[in-house]
């Protein structure tokens, strides 16, 4: 794939997950929180790969 301003769409779109999943762990509400564990769960599945190059 061809990087997008440096950034690669496969590290993007985990990264954002990412970033949401923890800003939505502010608010209190048990959906809310099992969402946002889902969702860091998928951006550390998809950045893994990455972080160790």
């Amino acid at each position: 794939m061809h990087p997008i301003f440096g950034i690669d769409i496969l590290i993007l779109s985990p990264l954002i997950a990412l970033i949401f999943g923890i800003l939505i762990l502010f608010v209190p509400r048990l959906l809310n929180y099992l969402i946002a564990i889902y969702l860091i769960m998928i951006g550390v599945i998809g950045l893994w790969p990455h972080l160790f190059r």
